[in-house]
Parts: C-alpha cells; sequence; structure tokens
C-alpha cells in the first residue's frame, strides 16, 4: 500500500513540477550573439532566452505554474489589464535582481517597476528596448472610449544581436506600427473588438515586412484567415503558434 501512495504522489507532483517544461512550443532564431529561444506560453505571454538572460512578456497565472518557471532577469508588462499585468504570476519569477519595465497604470498593481513611456529607449543588462504606441483607433467600448488608449500602453522592440523583436501589446494596425524599421521578428495580436481583425494584421504586416510574423493574443479568431491574407508577399514568414 505505501508503495501504491508513494507511487501516486511522485506521478501528481511530478505532472506538477514538469507542468511548464512539457507544455510550451520553442522556437531558437539565431543573431550574431547566440541563440535567442522563444517559449510561446500563450494568449499574450512570451519568454526570451537569450545567453544568459531571462525575459518574461505579460507573464499571467492562468496560463501556467510560473513557479516551477525560471527567475526572471527581465520582466516587460505591456499595459495595465489583468491578462497582462498580473502581480502573482510577476511575483513568483521575481527576484532582487529581477528589472521590470512597465507603463504607469501598472504600478497601482505592481510596485519596483521602471516607467516606460511611449518613445522611450532604455537598455537593461545589456539589452537595448525601446517603448513604442499600443492602442485603438477603430474598437471602442459602448461609451465611446477606445479599449486602449494612446498614450496608455506599450508596445516593445528589443535588440538581440542582430535581431529586433517587436512584441506589438494590445493595439491596433496604427501609423507608428506601420512605419517601424528594420523588424525581424513581429507578434501582432488578432483578437476582437480588443485588438485586429486578421485583415489589419496583414495589412500591418505587410506595411512593416517584419521577416517572421506571429500572430499571438488571437482568442477564437480563425487563423486560416490570417494564412490566406499572407500568402503574399513572400518575403514575411507566417508562423502560426498556440497563441490563443
Amino acid at each position: 500500500m505505501h508503495k501504491i501512495i508513494f507511487f501516486l504522489v511522485f506521478i501528481v507532483f511530478g505532472t506538477i513540477s514538469n507542468f511548464s517544461q512539457q507544455q510550451f512550443n520553442k522556437d531558437t532564431i539565431s543573431t550574431t550573439k547566440g541563440n535567442l529561444i522563444i517559449t510561446f506560453i500563450g494568449h499574450a505571454s512570451l519568454i526570451f532566452k537569450y545567453n544568459d538572460n531571462v525575459i518574461y512578456v505579460d507573464p499571467f497565472s492562468r496560463l501556467a505554474d510560473y513557479s516551477t518557471l525560471p527567475k526572471a532577469d527581465i520582466i516587460l508588462i505591456t499595459h495595465e489589464h489583468g491578462d497582462h499585468c498580473d502581480p502573482e504570476a510577476v511575483k513568483q519569477i521575481s527576484t532582487e535582481n529581477t528589472t521590470i519595465i512597465l507603463t504607469k497604470a501598472c504600478t497601482e498593481k505592481i510596485s519596483g517597476g521602471t516607467i516606460m513611456k511611449n518613445g522611450d529607449v532604455q537598455t537593461v543588462k545589456g539589452i537595448k528596448i525601446e517603448a513604442v504606441p499600443a492602442y485603438n483607433i477603430v474598437h471602442k467600448r459602448d461609451n465611446g472610449e477606445p479599449f486602449h488608449k494612446k498614450g496608455d500602453g506599450n508596445g516593445y522592440v528589443i535588440q538581440f544581436g542582430d535581431k529586433k523583436v517587436y512584441i506589438a501589446g494590445d493595439t491596433e494596425n496604427t501609423p507608428e506600427m506601420k512605419s517601424l524599421k528594420g523588424i525581424d521578428i513581429a507578434f501582432l495580436p488578432m483578437n476582437l473588438p480588443y485588438t485586429m481583425t486578421p485583415e489589419m494584421v496583414a495589412d500591418a504586416a505587410k506595411s512593416f515586412k517584419p521577416k517572421i510574423l506571429y500572430p499571438y493574443h488571437y482568442g477564437d479568431t480563425d487563423v486560416s484567415k490570417i494564412v490566406d491574407l499572407m500568402k503574399e508577399p513572400k518575403d514575411v514568414e507566417l508562423r502560426i503558434r498556440k497563441m490563443k
């Protein structure tokens, strides 16, 4: 009997402890200064492993047991909504050496972070990070307010060696997005009514032409639509991952 109980406990706790490592897809991108490993947690949550740095984007407790994941060197939070700004997830991956980059509104939930506004540029642990605008133009609440106001939220452009990665945050295909230059990898949100339609994502991607496009935060959107829309141009590689 004791052996059976021990075996069952081992299975349960072994499953929990290995949950994070077993569930998530990863891509590896070569840069001039080492490989960039992207882990797709889901929704708007990502992990970038680059040399000795572990960088989280919008960690969200509903998607993973963050207590089993590596501690963060940098955490990027795009805006204050609960599925992006989750104090519990941040707490589980933070140490006294973690740098948290966030917006002003996020400081009402999370203390000890560094505020970046649209247009700010900082180098954190040797990695250049630029905050860019993320906002709605078309999609609005019933009272006429946009779901995401201009100036409140950030997207981030991160420099990994010779590769520039753009995490758009919750936004539409804004003029600022469409004028981006030299983006190698782009994560563009694709869910209604809060961010973009597939048509908006395609419009943006065809404007600034990232080498690799990852639709993310796409909820129940039919991803086959963006596949059809991005058959051209050939110089943008579309990659679909589990990022509902």
